[in-house]
């Protein structure tokens, strides 16, 4: 098994749809992909319980179908962040039942993706951050860069972060979130120069996003 984990520079940098295009282009190689969103904020109450729309879109994409509870083991209703969230209700976000979830998948799968919760240095709980959550899975990083005004500040500080941690960014994708962003380019060429690791696609602007069109984007290298 083979996985990745996906986080990016902020919130609405478009995490989730870079993660169906990745496992759409690995499904294309005839790979068995799974995904996942351990912790998600901004859930729908439905007859089963909460539901992530994201993290039911993950679930979808995935080569076959397996049971919510392991795609998204940790889902609160309101859309804050999650160690608030999860105070509110009074329960902590443990890495040892995320762990489990992500255990489960990987036997059924060649390849299980996660998707991580906001940005790198969200907290979790009093002490821990979502970036707690690739070192306990032992994944690689994919850092999404949402292209738009001063995602080099926020782009460079994630990938420092990132690798100071001891863990490895795999390569990072550039993600056009604001169609009439200035000088596109530019910023490109600026992160492809200062980011220590590969880019691995350039995903432009799409009114409706779909997975196959993202993943044409991407050159994943293996």
């Amino acid at each position: 098994m083979s996985g990745f984990f996906i986080t990016g520079t902020d919130t609405g940098c478009g995490k989730t749809e870079i993660t169906l295009g990745l496992m759409a282009a690995l499904q294309a190689r005839g790979q068995r992909v799974l995904g996942m969103k351990p912790v998600a904020s901004g859930c729908d109450q439905h007859p089963e319980g909460l539901r992530n729309a994201d993290a039911e879109r993950i679930q979808a994409q995935g080569t076959h179908a397996v049971p919510y509870a392991l795609v998204n083991p940790y889902a609160f209703a309101r859309p804050i962040a999650p160690h608030v969230a999860a105070a509110e209700v009074g329960i902590s976000i443990e890495l040892d039942r995320i762990r489990a979830a992500h255990t489960e998948l990987t036997r059924q799968a060649d390849w299980v993706l996660v998707e991580g919760v906001g940005g790198w240095r969200v907290p979790l709980g009093p002490d821990g951050f979502v970036g707690d959550i690739p070192r306990a899975l032992d994944l690689p990083v994919i850092l999404v860069v949402g292209l738009k005004l001063g995602c080099l500040n926020h782009a460079l500080l994630t990938a420092e972060s990132i690798q100071s941690s001891g863990l490895q960014l795999a390569g990072w994708i550039a993600n056009q979130v604001d169609p009439d962003m200035l000088a596109p380019e530019a910023n490109l060429e600026t992160l492809q120069t200062l980011i220590q690791a590969p880019c691995l696609g350039l995903v432009p602007w799409m009114a409706e996003p779909d997975a196959e069109t993202i993943a044409a984007c991407l050159h994943m290298g293996r």
